[in-house]
């Protein structure tokens, strides 16, 4: 087989290592200013791709004519895509003989778009899977080869999730790219009339309100862990919430219902345990000890001022 691979985030990795005997190129996202220091960083696809010394090419548009042409010489099999990032022209598909194969992170037609785990741990969803499908010049529409199913653990977080999918679209690719490069496979339309979108995340949506109920708050936190995170803005300041855990007990939303052996919030409906948080400009710290250190006790209220 002669494949190139178009990913970028970590969600590709394990089927990047699946196929690499085949790879004769990766195609990623160019490097982007990350961190503190804001220096220009490469993708973990590309960091990947120079470890197995496989070539990688990182255009800024993948329907450049001279990218364009370049696909065309290598005379491919087939494009593999796992979370890349560009949509790709029909031009692009058309360079390899059995054109674009997607690994999408969800269960087509939902969630068609950038942010399929995530919307999907979002919504409460508590089946989702990894769907082969042979690209097409819409978003996501394509027909679909094979389905993987897999169960979405209680209190999973994207990351972890993220994980167990990516293990799941590795071994998918291994199996199917054979058949596909031999013409030996099947793919199926979707019913379009079934199918529900996955934008990508933005930072904005990252503020957990009290006036959610506590499973919508828990399921925002879940879908945007660990990136970009949730925060929740108090009267003692914008708190980073990195760990939380549904609770039962009613309260006046916002108000402290205990602080001891943990801390715990009362939301619309429930309530959630604060158990790592980090204040802002502080460290890490748990939940009991950011209360112990704001003097917070039951009945305490954590309202901004002119806000819920």
């Amino acid at each position: 087989m002669r494949l190139a691979f178009f990913g970028t985030g970590s969600f590709a990795l394990p089927a990047i290592k699946a196929l690499a005997g085949s790879l004769v190129l990766v195609v990623t996202q160019p490097d982007r200013p990350t961190g503190r220091s804001m220096r220009p960083q490469p993708t973990p696809a590309k960091q990947l791709a120079q470890e197995l010394g496989i070539p990688c090419e990182s255009p800024e548009k993948a329907r450049a004519p001279e990218f364009l042409e370049l696909l065309r010489s290598l005379n491919l099999d087939a494009l593999v895509v796992a979370s890349y990032g560009q949509i790709l022209s029909q031009a692009v598909l058309d360079s390899a003989s059995r054109g674009g194969i997607n690994l999408h992170g969800s269960i087509l037609p939902k969630y068609r778009g950038a942010a399929p785990i995530q919307r999907s741990i979002e919504q409460g969803e508590t089946i989702t899977g990894v769907t082969l499908m042979q690209m097409d010049k819409g978003m996501d529409t394509g027909d679909i080869i094979h389905i993987e199913r897999l169960a979405i653990r209680d209190e999973e977080t994207y990351g972890d999730l993220q994980d167990r999918l990516a293990v799941i679209a590795a071994a998918m690719a291994a199996e199917w790219m054979p058949k596909i490069v031999l013409g030996d496979y099947e793919s199926f339309p979707q019913d379009s009339s079934l199918a529900s979108t996955a934008p990508k995340v933005d930072r904005a949506e990252s503020d957990l309100k009290f006036d959610e109920t506590a499973t919508t708050a828990l399921n925002r936190y879940r879908a945007f862990t660990p990136n970009p995170g949730v925060r929740s803005k108090t009267n003692r300041g914008n708190v980073k919430l990195h760990l939380l855990s549904k609770r039962e007990e009613p309260g006046v939303p916002g108000t402290v219902i205990r602080t001891s052996p943990e801390l715990v919030v009362a939301y619309a409906e429930g309530s959630l345990a604060w158990i790592e948080v980090q204040p802002e400009g502080k460290k890490r710290i748990s939940g009991r000890d950011f209360a112990n250190g704001a003097r917070l006790k039951a009945g305490d209220s954590l309202l901004d001022e002119g806000t819920f």
